[in-house]
């Protein structure tokens, strides 16, 4: 693992372009891969997206089918993650929080993963005397049917999730038809904070699942996810 002082050639030119202002237009995703796993702990997991694990800090970049580094919150992210990664986390007795978003259009359920057999924080799209919320005039019914407002559906979840530690989150469907992506989307928007605290997003079959098993698999990416690294100095 690679300090950014001992960098030289190609690494040291992506990880200046990383940094450049004005932005680089430039920096592909393959050299971004190349200096990641220089300086840290690069694996594919199995949903396409890489995480990289660096001085205790995690971050997981989505699967991208473009070349080069284009939005500016990723750009961002990379520069985030490189900076709080340069030293060694310190040791601390506080117990971070590891929790669980389960989130398609009918509701969310919020789970803390340390907590055995809990009852879900359920936050509902809508207002119960009113049911969806119209939206013809939005982008709200790009799936075909009423859809609510995010602020009165992603702004209560976000506050829960505001309150510290990292996030998991379970969905279904992909692309317009995924809450979780259209939450996480966003969150990097309007609380990009908290949207750094995403280390992964699973889609998953959850109304075949019991909350009990859904918290089994979120316990199961914990572990894997947070595990001392092997043979890195």
């Amino acid at each position: 693992m690679k300090t950014t002082t001992q960098l030289t050639g190609a690494h040291q030119r992506t990880f200046d372009r990383i940094f450049q202002h004005p932005i680089s237009h430039n920096l592909e995703w393959r050299d971004v891969h190349a200096l990641l796993g220089e300086m840290g702990k690069l694996t594919k997991e199995h949903n396409g997206s890489f995480k990289v694990t660096r001085n205790g800090q995690i971050l997981l970049l989505h699967p991208t089918s473009k070349k080069d580094v284009t939005e500016m919150g990723e750009l961002m992210s990379l520069r985030h993650f490189l900076e709080r990664s340069e030293s060694a986390a310190p040791r601390t007795n506080e117990k971070v929080i590891h929790w669980l978003l389960v989130i398609d259009h009918h509701e969310a359920r919020i789970f803390q993963t340390e907590i055995d057999g809990p009852i879900p924080r359920r936050i509902l799209p809508y207002h119960p005397e009113n049911h969806f919320r119209h939206a013809h005039e939005s982008i709200a019914t790009s799936r075909g049917q009423e859809k609510p407002d995010p602020n009165t559906f992603f702004e209560p979840v976000s506050k829960v999730l505001q309150t510290g530690g990292q996030i998991l989150v379970f969905g279904t469907g992909t692309g317009t038809s995924s809450e979780s992506e259209q939450f996480t989307a966003w969150l990097k928007h309007h609380h990009p904070e908290s949207a750094r605290k995403i280390i992964g997003s699973l889609t998953v079959d959850e109304h075949h699942l019991t909350d009990g098993e859904l918290l089994a698999k979120a316990r199961e990416f914990y572990a894997a996810a947070l595990a001392p690294e092997v043979g890195v100095p």
